[in-house]
């Protein structure tokens, strides 16, 4: 059945990770085949199969690209340490595996100092489950446009519709540029609210078929380019397709490529496209292991360096680890990475859901935390308490 309205109003709300698809029916009363292929969008059944899916697991509804684990792994050297007793939650305190239970996660790993200090997984889920990035994979991304910056072939200020020009279209919008869209600041009118049926918006764009004709019939804009931030997922799908053709690779082929092997990844990844042969969806869905995102986490808390190779510049990492812009909702945000209220230096990669790769410097600290929880539900409070696990591990 449809959502009810107070589901459709906390729908309405929702700022910042990939999608909370409508219910099979309400799409299947809305359009059937027919209706669907002329959308570019999947059939009813696939509604159906969504609807039925943890958001965790929707990735293998997806046609994938494979990014193959690393040829020289690098297992994470473990040195456990139990977690605090409890964690700071809301008005008082919580035990810490209620909070875990509490907020449906499905794994949270602790790194201290680049040892793994605690793993944790439902039952049902273990180190070799793919679990589905939501928006983590924005964060990703951000580190393959560093590094492609370090080597010349893109610049911040490179103008998008110079880098693809099939979007030129005349005025405002052809004044966006790499940065407006690292920092969502380039004000394209794709909207993030995921209620209703997913005809327009961020939710058309997670399920279309045909991911270039989507962001060319997409070019109004909500305000000038650089005159504000306001989040909008379709500017990082924009970073993979200039990706794509500045290097002339798939995004998944850049990830295994200049991550995934040198930062020796220990599990095959996939990175869902729009459809077979297709085009990744940049902004969303990169499916992998929690230790192999949390190396991610450690890649950066490293400042971009994976043993004795430098994988992203140092330059990079500053640039995300600086807050540039600020949200309506106080959160900063910075090519891609989130610095959330309160923040004393800590960053982090968020996705909808309850995907975190939280990344702590002054506490030598990464952690990740993957989960099939609301959409945006408790995100402050469940920084505070990653802050907290920070602060009170062992030594």
């Amino acid at each position: 059945m449809a959502p009810s309205s107070p589901l459709r109003a906390f729908l309405a709300r929702h700022r910042r990770a990939a999608i909370a698809v409508p219910t099979a029916l309400t799409v299947l009363i809305a359009g059937p085949w027919a209706a669907t292929a002329a959308l570019s969008l999947p059939s009813p059944l696939s509604f159906i199969r969504l609807s039925n899916t943890p958001p965790s697991q929707q990735g293998t509804l997806f046609p994938a690209r494979t990014v193959s684990a690393s040829t020289e792994p690098a297992p994470l050297p473990e040195a456990p340490v139990p977690l605090p007793a409890t964690v700071p939650w809301k008005d008082g305190r919580k035990e810490t595996r209620q909070f875990l239970t509490d907020t449906h996660a499905n794994a949270f790993l602790v790194l201290r100092d680049g040892r793994l200090v605690h793993e944790w997984y439902r039952d049902g889920v273990d180190a070799q489950t793919r679990h589905g990035s939501w928006s983590t994979a924005k964060s990703v991304i951000s580190l393959m446009v560093g590094q492609s910056i370090a080597a010349g072939h893109l610049s911040e200020d490179d103008l998008l519709v110079d880098l693809l020009p099939e979007l030129r279209k005349g005025g405002a919008y052809d004044r966006i540029t790499v940065r407006h869209l690292l920092d969502m600041t380039s004000g394209i009118d794709v909207s993030e609210d995921y209620s209703g049926i997913p005809r327009t918006g961020t939710p058309r764009m997670y399920l279309t078929t045909d991911l270039p004709n989507f962001v060319k019939d997409n070019r109004a804009l909500r305000f000038t380019p650089g005159s504000k931030a306001e989040y909008r997922s379709v500017d990082t799908q924009l970073l993979g397709q200039i990706l794509h053709r500045v290097e002339g690779k798939s995004v998944a082929a850049l990830l295994q490529e200049r991550i995934w092997q040198p930062m020796g990844a220990e599990n095959d990844a996939t990175w869902n496209l729009d459809r077979e042969g297709g085009t990744e969806k940049s902004f969303c869905c990169l499916n992998a292991t929690a230790r192999d995102f949390a190396k991610i986490g450690q890649l950066v808390l490293d400042n971009g360096r994976a043993g004795d190779r430098q994988i992203v510049p140092q330059a990079w990492i500053d640039r995300l680890s600086t807050p540039a812009v600020t949200m309506a909702d106080g959160w900063s945000y910075s090519a891609q990475w989130w610095h959330p209220s309160g923040a004393t230096g800590d960053f982090s990669a968020v996705g909808v859901y309850g995907q975190y790769i939280y990344v702590n410097p002054a506490e030598k600290t990464v952690i990740v935390k993957l989960s099939d929880h609301g959409t945006e539900q408790d995100e402050q409070e469940t920084i505070d308490a990653m802050r907290d696990i920070s602060r009170n591990l062992r030594r």
